[in-house]
């Protein structure tokens, strides 16, 4: 099943009128009117569908200088649900949101590091189901969307060859859920959905961001004009295996020098296993709990992350970093990328750069799937559909 529905969509159509009050909304009739160009009655027609379909609601009224106060329309976001996954090395997290990112219910599973769609996929299936039955709104279900380390080849809904998840290679992942939930399914790098959702929680700026992920592993993403940028064949962020000369570390991916290699969490718990760490959790912990071993390394592996990042800066030029990633919204591992990148990074790369922790914290993935069902969902292509199968 295709991610989206499209049809052929003309510029006064319904789903142009929606998009128009996404873009600039709230909005009052003749505010939406003089920028869609229609007349007040077509006007009025468009939204009738629109609210028929529970695409737009009522956001109060705009305070009047004498008369009555006009009413102030703004798309309604909360009435259809996702059901979206954050699945990784050695975790696999499922919430319901709304195409808002409002979290209702969560569930998180702790994976064996070697794991394999064969037994991972139907637990998903089966623990979605379960979260949609407990939060009420199966029956609004519109999509699911799911992130994974690496690449995706999203023409046919399959993993690329995530370097730290080999037995995911190749593994269809949009065929399985679609056919079981029967809604559209979206897949994203998780790194992607991150930024993406770090993009969204500034209100959508009109500027360009760059989204770092540390947590078992290192990613990035990189959000322009509104959208992920993923590059030719999907590796657009992909920092976490770039070599680092002089290295020799060995990586999970099996080459030697990565980024990962000396920085990401999987290689800070190896390198803290004297002090009883086994896991990015126990890395978490003691850096909380002040322990100089576990700052000094949180910091050195900031700092070894923020030479790419440097590189990052200034070819992209974005307005924002944001890091997150259970090893990346530390202190420590923050202040080593910072410092790193203001002294490494083009200078003029650097004028109103705003670098700083994601402010999304557990939910930031689920956020960023959620705004990306809603592109797709609340789409003109998608919404004129929905009428004209009305």
């Amino acid at each position: 099943m295709p991610a989206t529905i499209s049809t052929p969509s003309s510029p006064t159509s319904p789903g142009h009128v929606l998009a128009l009050l996404r873009a600039a909304g709230p909005l009052t009739r003749l505010e939406l009117q003089e920028r869609a160009g229609l007349s007040r009655v077509t006007l009025v027609e468009r939204l009738d569908v629109l609210r028929a379909l529970g695409l737009v609601r009522q956001a109060g009224h705009r305070e009047s200088s004498g008369g009555r106060r006009a009413e102030v329309l703004a798309v309604d976001d909360t009435g259809r649900t996702a059901l979206v996954a954050d699945l990784g090395q050695s975790h696999a997290t499922l919430a319901v949101v709304d195409l808002r990112g409002t979290v209702f219910a969560r569930e998180d599973h702790r994976l064996a590091l070697r794991h394999s769609p064969r037994e991972i996929v139907p637990m998903l299936l089966d623990a979605g189901r379960k979260l949609l039955r407990q939060t009420g709104r199966a029956d609004t279900l519109c999509a699911m969307a799911l992130s994974v380390p690496g690449q995706i080849d999203h023409e046919r809904g399959v993993t690329v060859a995530p370097p730290t998840m080999p037995d995911w290679n190749g593994a269809p992942l949009r065929e399985p859920f679609a056919d079981a939930l029967g809604v559209p399914v979206l897949l994203e790098n998780d790194a992607n959905a991150l930024a993406f959702g770090d993009f969204c929680a500034l209100g959508r700026p009109a500027a360009t961001l760059v989204g770092v992920k540390v947590g078992t592993g290192i990613g990035a993403g990189v959000v322009i004009s509104g959208r992920v940028h993923r590059g030719e064949s999907g590796s657009a962020g992909e920092i976490g295996h770039m070599r680092i000369e002089g290295s020799q570390q060995r990586c999970s991916c099996g080459r030697r020098g990565c980024v990962a290699a000396g920085a990401s969490g999987q290689a800070l718990a190896r390198e803290l296993r004297p002090l009883g760490v086994r896991t990015v959790d126990d890395v978490v912990r003691l850096v909380g709990d002040g322990r100089p071993d576990a700052i000094r390394s949180a910091e050195k592996a900031g700092r070894l992350v923020g030479t790419v990042v440097a590189t990052m800066v200034s070819i992209v030029n974005p307005t924002y970093v944001r890091v997150g990633g259970a090893i990346g919204v530390l202190p420590p591992f923050l202040e080593g990328l910072r410092r790193t990148v203001e002294s490494n990074a083009h200078s003029s790369a650097l004028r109103n750069l705003d670098i700083g922790p994601s402010q999304l914290g557990e939910n930031g993935a689920f956020v960023g799937l959620a705004g990306l069902v809603a592109d797709e969902m609340l789409s003109p292509e998608t919404v004129d559909a929905m009428v004209a199968a009305r």
